[in-house]
């Protein structure tokens, strides 16, 4: 598997996927604007399929033995437009599905495999993606053979999966269920450099720092430089950059040796050549070139002659096998700093027998050197990265076992929990990082919930406020969090500063005492008495409109629930609770579009929610700004009404905090924050403001909130 890394020639894709000049678009001449496109990125509009189009229905159709004999034919069926090193093409399709996952990072759950966003830019653009174009381009006559019945996004991942398996790994099993998206995923946070493999994302020599949410050390790599520390060769630091990039994608360090050396135990790296004869990448290649990109047309490119990484050679002697040589090489050597013909630094062996070289890729009676990267001399120098190393090398049952897991795990990190998992290789054993839940009841007395919870003496905020809370950790990025599980009540969740921990203990003893009485979850008791607070709300407001309730959620236990991985879902802002940390820099209105962005929210329904939980009374620590209101509970549209009533005026009072005065008479009528009045100083979001604020829609509000809501509540339930 290469890791590649070199610069393209020609443009880049300019960041945000605009392709435009400056000053064609609102936000270039208005930087400082709040930017709602995040919310709206994957418009049905965008999509071919048409909204009857279930993708998760289409692939149990799926004839996947057929599919995957195709794929083992793929393999070995070598094309003259892009040759296959050795005859096949197994290095090639593992660095494509190994990229299109290792863009995971668990920060915020983003990039991964889930949707195959490498076809589009900037992905697709990266340096570190140098030629995969080529492999989904050779995957093409099998995506077009099976249609609607495969994602890309899934025949992306299965293609490294076969790959593997065709060179004798027995892996650990495949999921289907990658839904496709149609369009760049503009507003994601890939980092702030304006060039490629900038090197801006830490604070001055200091390796843990590492800009979050950020994994990849530099612009445009998947994860470390394979050529050291910003291109220059340092093992022991560059060990450090894995350890830290490999954590933020969610593996430690045993998981990390074994993906490096699986990845490295088949294939090679490409640098035979001048990387400055490379053509534009392909966002930036001219019609001609039918979205290929990095084209050479001077000389020879392919075959021998290819160039990607800049880097050149194989890792070990038998790169289209998967067998124990990656170890005895790295390890039973001394090697040394070198250059590949394109000028990338690696390292080649000292001393090596002719016969443990690896053979040319297009003529076998030519013996080659093997090469290693930075990171490989990582691994043997890093006192920890050694110990699993030798382990390893003693052990290859061990290490296949090992890297097995971890290849699923890399592959299916962002697929979400089990029951989301299709298809016939779906493995029975439920893994930790898979937040595994038991079944819920389903036939507990609903009614008789209900009534316990009016009887509680639970106010109506309380209620509303916990099964939010409960509810919004939910990320449609990597469908993680959320409400099924009830982990809000064990740790980290139930001591989260965001949560309230002295209010929610009190809140949960009452309902856990209600589902013991009756037999339901407490996942399903929490999520019941938001919804009874909002019912009662909606009554008070002379309206009869129901709220939807879906009962079988199951209780997690803190066996089920790994905690460090939780840890970074704790929330440092919530705009809908009206709480932000004081320690965050970024403005509270930015944060409150991330936030509504992973809870897979569009603006309207953000705008009604915040309005809504406002009246509720649901802020965090019963704070009073945006309560517009003075009939705190009742589901009424007040929110927006004062919000847009010219009878008052707003007046700076401290940072993030403004007083709402009467022009009248000058008196303080209410408070608000940033988040509060830019729902109508933004011209999109007061033109929702102002729908909500009419006097003919005081019922859509209701009925557009308990929408709103109940899909807050159900995002984790498949």
């Amino acid at each position: 598997m290469e890791n590649t890394r070199h610069p393209a020639t020609g443009s880049c894709p300019v960041m945000h996927g605009a392709n435009t000049q400056v000053g064609h678009t609102p936000m270039a001449w208005w930087p400082q604007a709040l930017n709602l496109d995040i919310l709206h990125q994957h418009d049905t509009q965008t999509n071919p399929m048409g909204a009857d189009f279930n993708y998760r229905e289409e692939v149990k159709k799926l004839d996947v033995p057929a599919l995957k004999n195709d794929l083992t034919a793929l393999m070995t069926d070598s094309q003259d437009w892009w040759p296959a090193d050795w005859g096949h093409y197994g290095g090639l399709m593992i660095r494509m599905a190994w990229h299109s996952a290792g863009s995971y990072r668990i920060a915020d759950g983003r990039g991964g495999a889930g949707t195959g966003n490498q076809r589009f830019a900037p992905l697709n653009s990266w340096p570190d993606n140098v030629n995969l174009d080529k492999a989904r381009r050779l995957l093409w006559p099998i995506k077009k053979k099976y249609g609607n019945r495969i994602s890309w996004a899934d025949l992306i991942v299965l293609a490294g999966n076969v790959a593997y398996e065709s060179m004798g790994l027995k892996t650990f099993g495949f999921s289907f269920g990658r839904e496709d998206i149609w369009h760049p995923e503009q507003d994601i946070n890939w980092g702030t450099e304006k060039e490629w493999l900038g090197a801006t994302r830490y604070d001055g020599d200091n390796r843990e720092s590492l800009e979050n949410p950020l994994a990849a050390v530099q612009m445009g790599l998947i994860y470390v430089n394979p050529e050291g520390v910003n291109g220059k060769s340092d093992p022991l630091k560059t060990a450090q950059d894995m350890r830290l990039t490999f954590a933020r994608m969610a593996m430690n360090d045993e998981e990390t040796v074994a993906l490096t050396a699986g990845g490295h135990t088949v294939g090679k790296a490409h640098g035979n050549g001048s990387a400055s004869k490379l053509g534009p990448v392909p966002e930036a290649a001219d019609v001609a070139e039918q979205g290929l990109g990095w084209i050479n047309h001077t000389t020879r490119a392919v075959g021998r002659n290819t160039v990607s990484s800049g880097l050149e050679g194989a890792w070990t002697t038998h790169p289209t096998q998967w067998d124990s040589g990656y170890f005895p090489m790295l390890l039973n050597h001394e090697w040394e700093l070198t250059h590949s013909p394109a000028g990338a630094s690696q390292w080649k062996a000292v001393h090596i027998n002719e016969e443990d070289m690896p053979v040319d890729v297009e003529d076998p009676a030519i013996r080659v050197q093997p090469m290693m990267t930075d990171a490989d001399m990582a691994l043997k120098m890093d006192p920890a990265y050694r110990l699993i190393a030798e382990r390893f090398l003693k052990d290859h049952d061990d290490f296949t076992h090992v890297f097995a897991r971890a290849w699923f795990k890399l592959t299916h990190r962002d697929v979400g929990p089990k029951a989301r998992y299709i298809g016939p290789e779906v493995p029975q054993e439920d893994l930790i990082w898979q937040d595994p839940v038991p079944l819920g009841k389903v036939d507990f007395d609903v009614a008789d919930v209900t009534r316990r919870i009016v009887a509680s003496g639970l106010s109506v905020a309380d209620r509303v406020a916990t099964a939010w809370d409960s509810a919004r950790t939910f990320r449609h990025s990597d469908k993680r969090g959320g409400a099924n599980g009830a982990r809000i009540r064990l740790g980290p969740q139930k001591d989260w500063a965001g949560n309230e921990p002295q209010r929610l203990g009190q809140v949960l003893q009452v309902l856990e005492g209600i589902a013991a009485q009756t037999g339901a979850s407490v996942a399903d008791v929490i999520v019941l008495a938001g919804n009874v607070g909002v019912a009662q709300a909606v009554h008070a407001a002379g309206f009869d409109i129901p709220v939807p309730f879906q009962p079988g959620r199951g209780d997690a236990s803190d066996a089920m629930t790994d905690a460090e991985s939780f840890a970074v879902l704790e929330p440092t802002h919530d705009g809908f609770r009206n709480w932000v940390d004081t320690h965050e820099q970024t403005r509270p209105e930015e944060l409150l579009l991330e936030r509504a962005q992973l809870m897979g929210l569009t603006a309207p329904e953000m705008t009604v929610l915040v309005g809504g939980m406002r009246v509720l009374g649901a802020n965090h620590g019963g704070s009073k700004n945006g309560v517009f209101t003075d009939r705190v509970g009742v589901l009424s549209n007040d929110f927006f009404v004062h919000l847009t009533d010219m009878a008052y005026q707003w007046k700076p009072s401290g940072k993030n905090a403004y007083d709402v005065c009467q022009r009248s008479t000058g008196q303080v009528k209410w408070t608000a924050s940033r988040v509060d009045l830019v729902f109508g100083s933004n011209s999109i979001l007061r033109a929702y403001a102002e729908v909500y604020a009419q006097d003919d829609n005081q019922e859509k509000f209701v009925r557009d909130f308990v929408s709103a809501w109940t899909q807050v509540m159900n995002a984790d339930r498949f």
